[in-house]
């Protein structure tokens, strides 16, 4: 997981650079994709941590899979499916989904927590197996 976190250097005159460019476009390619099921991740020794922004759903309304190394977190409101308000904007999301590359993790041991509009997830890294020597009897 943490070889797709990008780091990017504090006060370099090349990000300042980039802000700006990406802001000044943003309008004209920004998607609203992009806005929603905001994220933090964590990491230590053990396990990374996850912090998902998901105001407005309710615990029935979310649920995680994790399938070939990646966890996919989805929600969805079911009362927004059967408005039939006449929108002139709609910014809020009656569903989202959001996948993430995790790995080799301990699948049995992954732990989620909802509260206040943040889903807390816990995701116990695998123990790395270390090589043993094994001695071959010779005929």
């Amino acid at each position: 997981m943490a070889n797709y976190l990008i780091k990017r250097n504090n006060g370099s005159t090349f990000d300042l650079l980039d802000d700006a460019f990406n802001s000044f476009f943003k309008p004209m390619f920004y998607e609203e994709k992009y806005n929603v099921m905001k994220t933090d991740i964590r990491e230590n020794e053990k396990a990374y941590l996850m912090d998902v922004d998901l105001a407005g759903y309710d615990k029935k309304d979310i649920s995680l899979s994790l399938e070939k190394g990646y966890l996919t977190i989805s929600a969805e409101k079911k009362e927004c499916a059967d408005t039939k308000e006449n929108y002139i904007r709609r910014e809020r999301s009656c569903s989202v989904t959001r996948s993430y590359y995790v790995g080799e993790v301990n699948k049995e041991l992954i732990k989620a927590k909802y509260e206040n509009g943040v889903l807390e997830i816990e995701i116990p890294k695998k123990e790395k197996e270390i090589p043993t020597a094994h001695s071959i009897l010779i005929d």
